[in-house]
Formats: structure tokens, C-alpha cells, sequence
């Protein structure tokens, strides 16, 4: 079977890789829309369009917005509620990024775990 071409642009995919690499005990996953999840929670995904995704609880959310001038991620016409858009200029500073990465896999941390789905 071949595999699925990821259809995010490859600088952002470098991009997110790197960051996700400096975060032990996470892995990158998702074959064509790449993402990080704990325990069934996704916390940051990267988009095809290559803009970035990240799940961060509200004080923190509210901080990001206003410091990054930036809005909650929409993704298929669907705003979702608890991650921001991280703009393109703090993707590519990894070191800035990853505290805001950090933050968002302590939050998943935080939530219940999801139920395992069954497979059919």
C-alpha cells in the first residue's frame, strides 16, 4: 500500500517537526495531517494550509491572542474554540514556540483521558 503524500508545505512541516522533537515523550503523528495528542487529546495540529494549531486553556489563550495578534484557529469554516493560529513568525523561532507548546501538552495533561474507540 503506499503511503498517503502529506499535503502540508514542507518548510512548515520542517518547521513543526523540529518543534515537536524538542519535547521529549512527544510524538509527531497523523500520515497526511500531521498532529501531537495525549491520551486522546489532540493539542497542536499542523493544517494543510501549514498554519499551526495549538490547544491552549483560556488565561494562557486570551495572553497568546493579544501578545501574537492573532485569532482562534479555524479550521473547515469551524472556529475551534480552544486553540489559537500561531502566526508564521513564531513557528520559525522554535525557542519562543516551545514554551507555548509545553503549556499546551501540560493542559491535555490536565483532562481526563478519552475512551479508547473500538474498532469494528
Amino acid at each position: 500500500m503506499a503511503q498517503k503524500k502529506i499535503s502540508v508545505p514542507a518548510d512548515k512541516l520542517a518547521l513543526y517537526e523540529k518543534l515537536v522533537s524538542a519535547n521529549p515523550g512527544v510524538e509527531r503523528k497523523g500520515a497526511t495531517h500531521p498532529y501531537t495528542s495525549h491520551n486522546g487529546h489532540m493539542f497542536s495540529c499542523l493544517h494543510p494550509s501549514g498554519a499551526l494549531a495549538l490547544r491552549l486553556p483560556e488565561d494562557e489563550r486570551e495572553q497568546f491572542l493579544k501578545k501574537y495578534k492573532t485569532t482562534l484557529f479555524e479550521s473547515y469554516g469551524v472556529i475551534q474554540k480552544e486553540y489559537v493560529t500561531v502566526p508564521d513568525t513564531l513557528l520559525r523561532d522554535t525557542k519562543e514556540l516551545q514554551k507555548f507548546f509545553a503549556l499546551s501538552y501540560q493542559y491535555v495533561q490536565t483532562l481526563k483521558p478519552k475512551a479508547a474507540k473500538k474498532k469494528p
